[in-house]
């Protein structure tokens, strides 16, 4: 699946930091812009994959799990 998210992308002296407001907590940094948008999309994708096994916690056993593709 392929998802796109915002990245707003600040300069702090010697250091670039980013957050994402699609995904609150998401945050990265780096000393250059690409490392700090991996470090970034690692987050994003460490809290997603978090809220999606939070929100499968106590589903009933008759629940039905499935993929929606959205574009």
């Amino acid at each position: 699946m392929h998802n796109e998210f915002t990245a707003i992308i600040e300069k702090d002296c010697d250091w670039y930091i980013a957050y994402c407001p699609e995904v609150p907590g998401a945050n990265g940094q780096g000393k250059t812009i690409e490392e700090c948008k991996t470090n970034l999309a690692e987050a994003i994708s460490l809290i997603l994959e978090d809220r999606r096994e939070d929100a499968m916690r106590g589903l009933p056993d008759d629940a039905i799990s499935e993929v929606v593709a959205v574009s």
